[in-house]
């Protein structure tokens, strides 16, 4: 029996014709590249398109995910935007799944999470920058307004964080006897006040202004100090007790 020829170097491998290293998609191995810099601590040196391609892989197991990436920030404007979006608009973009929309909200309630541990367990005025950096993660992107009260002890430690109030897209009520009745129930000495704008401008209109004034006035003889009132949007925040509005 004539023995085996010897496989030439050149011949292709298994799986490939000859034409198959220049034919190859051009995002053959990217997924792998792109995984190796994150976890070699290049995090924050990717761009905005490339961290949502990683999100997108563990749904999306095949093909370039770029495109995709990018028209999610084109429609929505930023990372955190895409993060925050609803799921039934996410899923209106060709090409994302139920199961990737719910990978996004999944991120987006994880990095609330981390950016609340920051403030549960120190007193919160000895961790403003920390304060703000939760209020614009847990609100400056939601589509509707939201009136959102800290709750302090003697000691300004948290005791609750709960939002009373969701409204429309430029308009929240805000009812001073429940604020005051929710204060005295959990025996909080001082409150923050938070609220959104969904235009992106956190420049307080008279209407806030009037509001803020209103509850400091009830609430004082109380023994209920307001510390600050907080506005977050997509633009930055502005602080009443910053701007000395109170």
């Amino acid at each position: 029996m004539p023995s085996a020829k010897p496989a030439s170097q050149d011949a292709p491998l298994p799986g490939f014709d000859e034409a198959s290293p220049k034919d190859a998609p051009h995002y053959l191995g990217h997924r792998e590249r792109l995984r190796s810099r994150f976890l070699d601590g290049q995090a924050d040196a990717l761009p905005d398109y490339e961290l949502l391609e990683l999100i997108l892989f563990r749904t999306l197991p095949r093909g370039d995910v770029k495109p995709l990436a990018k028209a999610l920030l084109a429609t929505f404007g930023s990372f955190a935007d895409v993060l925050a979006a609803p799921i039934e608009r996410l899923v209106a973009i060709k090409g994302v799944k139920e199961a990737t929309a719910t990978d996004f909200k999944v991120v987006e309630a994880a990095a609330r999470r981390f950016a609340k541990g920051a403030i549960t367990k120190r007193p919160v005025l000895a961790s403003w920058s920390a304060v703000i950096d939760y209020c614009r993660t847990a609100m400056a992107f939601d589509d509707r307004e939201r009136f959102r009260i800290l709750f302090l002890d003697k000691k300004n430690g948290l005791i609750a964080d709960e939002v009373q109030q969701t409204g429309t897209v430029d308009h929240t009520p805000v009812y001073r006897r429940e604020v005051v009745r929710r204060a005295l129930e959990l025996r909080a000495t001082a409150l923050i006040l938070v609220h959104n704008h969904p235009s992106g401008d956190p420049t307080p209109s008279r209407a806030d202004i009037e509001m803020t004034r209103t509850l400091i006035d009830v609430s004082r003889p109380l023994g209920i100090e307001i510390h600050d009132h907080v506005i977050v949007g997509r633009e930055g925040h502005a602080s009443f007790r910053g701007l000395k509005l109170i």
